[in-house]
């Protein structure tokens, strides 16, 4: 990890710079895939499945009998731990639901908003060297509580063109409607544009690598929605003398597991915690099975030594992490100042692994600066809101005037007949 002692401002973006190719350097390459599955479909769904993942599919949806050969396979303990985490996730996004909100703006106009469920909704699950079963359930509780009627799963088969019994165990547990072994680019743009066994969506949830992330980019102009660019994952830690060094490097290298090109950056206000965090992070990582893919992003990584708290937090906010932990003996001050976060982790025994599991909130959140501008998965995700309006007599009595005046001073002439016919009526 390289340090830094008080950076200047004007160098911050230079020093925390993802490690990820630009969009016009994938771009090229998603437009390819997404013309030929547009001309191709299943044909060319298959062909790419065998270039990216080295297996010929021919039969991408996973049967009923396929599934529950699977559950079989997964042991009642990490059953017992799915279904513990599927109680704490369904609890935070229950609780989100919203009622019916209603009214009266001025006397006779009638104004409400409720609430209805995407009908079409696909999850993309990762699945690689490390088959993210725990994202179906962040994805699929909250489809199922909201109500969506179709929810389709797309995830990437391993060489033998099987799915892991533990993606097929939380799908079947959280309600997913149809499953199929398709990933990488193939997936997302077989998901906007139908194929012949793919059903097109209303809108396309999940995070993979910088390809998934640009081809959900992608498919935005096709008229397809997307929760958000959610790539590879990142982690900042604020620690100062008041945390354990071995703790804070735990979490550091939890997030440099996912690939090489996560990003964990280390922001701290005493060079002692940054020296012994460092120390940490050298002998844990000699354990970690993952270590080629973990050193990889720690070589990536950042150490920065700041004097203030006031800077540190602003360059918290102009970083705006996917995940940022607190661990400090002040962390009021950072919770009422950070603006742009996809979420926040509290105190010494508060890991980022319990939001990627089992704590109850989301794990898909936006990464790459996003979080300046995107919120991470909640219910409303699932959700469009439509507003309603009744207004009486009376009430376009009220405020027929106002809106013959704002049409015809936009010169909207057809827009002020409409009242002014109404109001002639009831005069």
């Amino acid at each position: 990890m390289k340090t830094y002692i008080n950076p200047e401002r004007e160098s911050w973006n230079e020093i925390l710079k993802r490690p990820t190719q630009s969009f016009e350097q994938i771009e090229q390459t998603v437009s390819e895939i997404f013309t030929d599955i547009i001309r191709n479909k299943d044909k060319a769904v298959a062909k790419y499945t065998q270039f990216f993942d080295g297996v010929f599919i021919n039969n991408f949806q996973i049967s009923e009998q396929e599934i529950e050969l699977g559950i079989e396979q997964v042991s009642s303990d990490l059953k017992q731990a799915i279904s513990l985490a599927k109680g704490n996730i369904e609890t935070f996004h229950k609780a989100q639901l919203t009622q019916k909100l209603e009214i009266e703006t001025t006397p006779g106009v009638i104004c409400w908003q409720q609430k209805r469920a995407i009908e079409k909704v696909g999850i993309y699950i990762p699945g690689g060297s490390a088959p993210l079963f725990s994202t179906v359930l962040m994805l699929a509780i909250p489809a199922q509580i909201a109500g969506c009627k179709d929810i389709v799963l797309c995830t990437p088969p391993d060489k033998n063109g099987n799915v892991n019994p533990a993606i097929l165990y939380a799908a079947k547990l959280c309600g997913v409607t149809k499953i199929y072994r398709v990933g990488g680019i193939q997936a997302i743009a077989a998901l906007t544009f139908g194929t012949e066994t793919i059903p097109k969506v209303n809108k396309i949830f999940g995070p993979g690598n910088q390809y998934v992330t640009v081809a959900k980019q992608k498919a935005t102009q096709f008229g397809v929605a997307i929760d958000m660019p959610a790539g590879p994952s990142e982690l900042l830690v604020f620690a100062d003398e008041t945390c354990n060094p071995a703790f804070v490097a735990s979490d550091l290298l939890s997030q440099a597991e996912h690939g090489p090109d996560s990003q964990v950056v280390l922001v701290t206000t005493s060079t002692t915690v940054a020296t012994e965090v460092e120390n940490e992070v050298s002998s844990q990582l000699k354990s970690l099975p993952r270590i080629q893919i973990a050193n990889q992003a720690i070589q990536n990584s950042k150490i920065i030594i700041s004097e203030n708290e006031q800077t540190v937090m602003d360059l918290i906010n102009d970083y705006a992490p996917e995940h940022f932990i607190i661990a400090s003996e002040n962390p009021d001050f950072f919770i009422e100042n950070i603006n742009n976060v996809g979420s926040v982790f509290i105190g010494n025994y508060t890991p980022e692994s319990a939001g990627d599991y089992a704590s109850g909130t989301n794990h898909t959140l936006p990464t790459n600066g996003f979080a300046k501008s995107y919120s991470g998965i909640t219910l409303d995700s699932y959700l469009k809101t439509i507003s309603f309006q009744k207004i009486s007599k009376q009430g376009i009595l009220t405020i027929g005037n106002a809106i013959e005046l704002m049409a015809e001073a936009e010169g909207l002439q057809g827009h002020k007949k409409a009242v002014s016919i109404r109001l002639k009526e009831l005069n």
